[in-house]
């Protein structure tokens, strides 16, 4: 019950000899081992072999959560006492299938290096009896949605009862009445995870559907669902007495956490709303993993008023419209819909895009939440995510790596530095693709040949399904979600030149994919009846093969296998990407487009970029030719000879070279390890520290944020600039300023002279003899005209995040 053996595979060989079959159907050690009778299990204990297989791999468990953590050498609980993370969806193991894609892949990988690292992570998220949907596809190409059901006697999680033995159940209202909530536990090595469904027989029939679908359902089944996984999980942590100081929340999915973990700060405080908020939300971290508006959650303001309207008036004790105006850009129009990523924002203290790019885009998406500051200026940091090694790398990439770095490396802090992969020989590093290429290729054909059965096809395509691919010939791979900005079928752009690439017969090319589309994107699904159609073709089935339901364990045999692996999104349209990450640790190299992740990691020595010579003005359309015929050159003119290049010693050097490069220099910078450090040591302790600072003293800081925060809204407007005199002499530009304040104290404000390149804070010189009118100075370098300067003013308070907790901003001139 132990999760631990999703990425341990020390285990693997104990469920195998159970019960072979239904371990490499399931890969459920829970449920191979129920499935077993006594009679079969002191059978197998009998065996000498066997039985030494268990005691090895208890030891190892017992010596693993013995270890002394990086968490516990670097940090400590008394200054990070508990994290609570909550996400939609978690990717831990094919055996509980509660994940969809990308966002399951990011929490689920964090999850494991918090263990792995020893951070105190407890996370949050929803038991879906159905999940996302399985995926089969029919002989015309038509993609059909299945939803088998999960049942949770058969997964890796047990009931969450209370000291006494009773199930724990929470209770809930939502409009018309009350919905409980069942609580089960999944143990993450040292971490854990609660999960809430729905499916409780004390409700209604539409309330136990609830938790049905992961991404199913209309806005209100969404709406819904979002206010479970925040409020009751924010409950479950109450009734299991855990008190986390941080909260990180994974995507605007989790966005009521911010007000309800405020409403019980304030009803075990009994302090208003506002500064029950001002308190909390220090400890609130927001991700977003969003590149485009659509991909926010909206709600419309009138459902929100349906749902929340009590709970503000009761429970919050303030007006709807004021949190509707939490999750609105304006609050001028009330009908504008509920943005869950405003809300989340608006409620978090501090807020993370997940890659260098990604934080640009992200600032744009923002800005408006930030009138008249500048793009530059939007509070939105990043961490650019990783993926838990442990989890993708194959046994002899395993073994490699300890070789080169040690034991249990991605335990530690592993860096480039500390990366020795230049000590593995080159026929090593040859030897473990190879390996993992021909695994894959058994894996693919058992998989078509399965598929094929599954649709009736002729047996002559079934016994040619497990004949097809070649051992020594170069695999491309591709997998992801089939949506139109992703661009998967950038390859059928030219499908005659696309042949000849597959055919060449003395450098051919293989290639496996997978992917499933939105069962309500309509497009997605037609762009995989066209991959469908073409693989009727029948020198195309010889060299493509697709799988299908692309899951967490199709994924884990791709990233194993292929050479290089494909990724071709529209810039910059994807937040960060992971799936690319996952090749790094098995000498997989990387040819996509400069976008997410990519743009920061890629060099000329560990791959290829797609989008170096493509005209950002040029239209979609013309985009998509330019970096179709680039996609098809690289691989003509430089990706596929360099593969088929040998020395004389039969390997491919410099093949080998990026792949060396790639293994040491991005695989430790692109792991969870990494992330989960950098999450903890830029953004978990500072709000932790800074929750704690603000709740001290009879909540003194809050208190004062709150009053100040007020102030600023009720005085901001009667502010201004009195006079300007800028004076050039010596080289310096001098500015003096004079500042109406009307009634706000100058401690609220700071005045500052902005230019694109510098804020330089002005020195206050104190009042002038004008009411509530004061001096400030500045001397700046005369290194640029005095018109690329502006004097500007705007809020300060010493223990307050500007402008994430108050925007107001006033420029001369304005």
């Amino acid at each position: 019950l132990d999760l631990f053996w999703s990425w341990n595979h020390g285990g693997d060989l104990i469920w195998r000899q159970l019960d072979p079959k239904l371990w490499e159907l399931t890969r459920n050690p829970w449920l191979v081992l129920q499935s077993s009778s006594p009679e079969r299990i002191k059978s197998c204990m009998g065996d000498e072999h066997f039985a030494k297989l268990v005691t090895t791999f208890e030891q190892h468990y017992h010596r693993h959560a013995a270890t002394k953590t990086w968490f516990e050498e670097h940090c400590s609980k008394e200054i990070l006492p508990l994290v609570a993370y909550f996400s939609m969806e978690y990717m831990l193991s094919e055996a509980l299938p509660i994940y969809s894609g990308g966002l399951g892949n990011v929490a689920g990988d964090q999850l494991k290096a918090a263990s792995d690292l020893g951070v105190p992570v407890v996370a949050i998220g929803l038991l879906y009896q159905q999940g996302y949907f399985r995926q089969s596809v029919d002989p015309q190409g038509q993609q059909l949605a299945l939803y088998p059901y999960n049942d949770p006697g058969q997964l890796p999680i047990t009931p969450v009862c209370r000291e006494n033995g009773e199930w724990l159940r929470l209770e809930v209202t939502l409009p018309g009445r009350s919905i409980w909530l069942r609580a089960w536990h999944a143990r993450v090595g040292n971490a854990n995870l609660y999960l809430l469904d729905s499916n409780d027989a004390a409700n209604r029939p539409t309330q136990r559907a609830i938790t049905s679908e992961l991404y199913g359902g209309n806005s209100e089944l969404r709406l819904q669902q979002e206010l479970l996984l925040a409020i009751g999980g924010w409950r479950l942590l109450e009734a299991l007495e855990l008190h986390p100081e941080v909260c990180h929340l994974n995507e605007g999915h989790a966005a009521f956490v911010v007000v309800e973990r405020a409403r019980a700060f304030m009803k075990k405080h009994n302090i208003p709303f506002d500064v029950a908020l001002a308190a909390t939300r220090a400890g609130n971290i927001f991700t977003t993993h969003t590149a485009v508006p659509a991909g926010f959650d909206k709600f419309p303001a009138t459902l929100i008023e349906r749902y929340l309207s009590k709970y503000c008036e009761q429970e919050l004790g303030i007006a709807s419209t004021s949190l509707l105006a939490m999750g609105q850009q304006s609050s001028d129009s009330a009908q504008e819909p509920f943005n869950m990523a405003y809300l989340a924002m608006r409620g978090s203290g501090a807020v993370n895009g997940v890659s260098e790019l990604h934080c640009e885009v992200s600032k744009k998406l923002f800005e408006g939440l930030y009138p008249r500051w500048p793009t530059a200026e939007v509070p939105v940091g990043y961490v650019t995510n990783g993926v838990h090694m442990s989890t993708w790398d194959s046994e002899d990439s395993h073994d490699l790596w300890s070789g080169a770095c040690g034991k249990n490396c991605w335990q530690k802090a592993l860096s480039p530095s500390d990366c020795a992969m230049h000590t593995a020989s080159d026929a090593s590093i040859w030897s473990m693709r190879s390996s993992g290429r021909r695994a894959l290729i058994n894996f693919a054909r058992k998989r078509l040949a399965s598929q094929l059965a599954a649709r009736g096809s002729p047996q002559e395509a079934i016994n040619e399904a497990n004949t097809l691919f070649d051992g020594e010939t170069l695999t491309l791979g591709f997998a992801r979600r089939f949506a139109t900005y992703k661009r998967p079928n950038m390859l059928l752009s030219d499908k005659e030149r696309l042949l000849r690439l597959l055919t060449n017969p003395e450098r051919p090319v293989q290639l496996v994919f997978a992917g499933k589309a939105h069962p309500a994107d309509m497009p997605g699904q037609e762009l995989l009846k066209e991959w469908m159609a073409f693989l009727s073709h029948p020198e195309a089935r010889k060299h493509i093969i697709f799988l299908e339901d692309y899951d967490m364990s199709v994924t884990q045999q791709l990233v194993k296998g292929v050479d290089v692996w494909l990724n071709t999104p529209r810039r910059p349209w994807e937040a960060c990407g992971t799936s690319g990450m996952k090749v790094l640790v098995n000498g997989g190299l990387n040819l996509s487009e400069l976008d997410g992740w990519w743009a920061e990691a890629y060099t000329p020595e560990v791959g290829w970029a797609l989008g170096q010579n493509v005209d950002r003005n040029a239209s979609e359309e013309q985009t998509d030719q330019q970096e179709a015929r680039e996609l098809y050159r690289m691989l003509e003119e430089q990706i596929i000879p360099e593969f088929y290049h040998r020395n004389s010693q039969g390997l491919p050097d410099s093949w080998i070279g990026k792949i060396r490069q790639s293994m040491a220099s991005l695989t430790p910078q692109y792991s969870a390890s990494r992330a989960v450090r950098e999450y903890t040591e830029k953004l978990y302790l500072p709000a932790a520290q800074n929750y704690r600072h603000r709740i001290a003293d009879d909540f003194k800081a809050a208190k004062e944020i709150a009053a100040w925060q007020q102030s600023l809204k009720g005085n901001w407007r009667d502010l201004r600039f009195s006079a300007v005199n800028i004076d050039t002499l010596n080289g310096m530009h001098h500015f003096d300023v004079h500042v109406y304040t009307n009634s706000m104290p100058v401690e609220a404000i700071s005045v500052e002279v902005f230019s694109n390149v510098k804020t330089y804070p002005m020195k206050y010189e104190g009042p002038l003899l004008a009411p509530h009118t004061y001096r400030y100075q500045i001397d700046v370098p005369a290194e640029n005209p005095v018109s690329f300067y502006t004097p500007r003013i705007i809020a300060r308070h010493s223990l307050a995040a500007i402008p994430l907790e108050a925007n107001e901003i006033h420029w001369l001139g304005s």
